[in-house]
């Protein structure tokens, strides 16, 4: 069995912490009921976030991005760079102000709205991005990415005349299953 190689390990910022405690209190302020709550949240916040901070991971391989997170409930996630369709950058008014960007993935047949992954705090997160993308377009362009592009009409009549073979071979196949079938 292949041994996956890894090219890239992110690294979090640990500003991300202090993102993490504003956007906490600002959800208990806003909520009013939340404002006694942050007596609470600060220290807590500030213990967790920590924990969970450590508890994140991110590594791209030469096949796979593969995500660890969670301080009671570790969740690990491995998607295939082929399935990745977009990889998305967001950057609110306080990640502006300390420095930070999100970067969300999303995969191809993927059953929920939104972003598969999303990540806070990435360091040099863009350069990160580039990484995984140019990964990918690799992968893509590997075996089996030739392999498809055998497939694609080239305009070249003996690239066609494989084709229709394979069409007429398969065709075949199933004329015989079919006959077989109703025997």
């Amino acid at each position: 069995m292949n041994e996956e190689k890894v090219i890239l390990t992110a690294t979090f910022n640990p500003k991300v912490r202090n993102y993490w405690l504003l956007s906490g209190c600002m959800v208990c302020v806003l909520t009013i009921v939340g404002i006694p709550f942050l007596l609470l949240w600060i220290p807590l916040g500030l213990a967790f976030t920590g924990r969970y901070l450590e508890s994140i991971s991110c590594v791209l391989t030469d096949r796979n991005l593969k995500v660890g997170r969670g301080i009671f409930n570790r969740v690990e996630k491995t998607v295939p760079l082929d399935k990745i369709t977009d990889l998305g950058m967001t950057q609110g008014p306080i990640m502006r102000y300390l420095n930070l960007e999100a970067m969300s993935v999303e995969t191809a047949g993927q059953s929920a709205a939104g972003a598969l992954i999303n990540l806070v705090g990435i360091e040099d997160g863009r350069a990160f991005r580039e990484a995984v993308l140019k990964q990918r377009d690799a992968v893509a362009s590997g075996p089996a990415g030739k392999a498809e592009a055998s497939t694609q009409v080239t305009g070249d009549p003996n690239d066609m005349r494989v084709i229709f073979l394979e069409i007429r071979d398969s065709l075949k196949n199933i004329e015989a299953a079919l006959v077989k079938d109703q025997k």
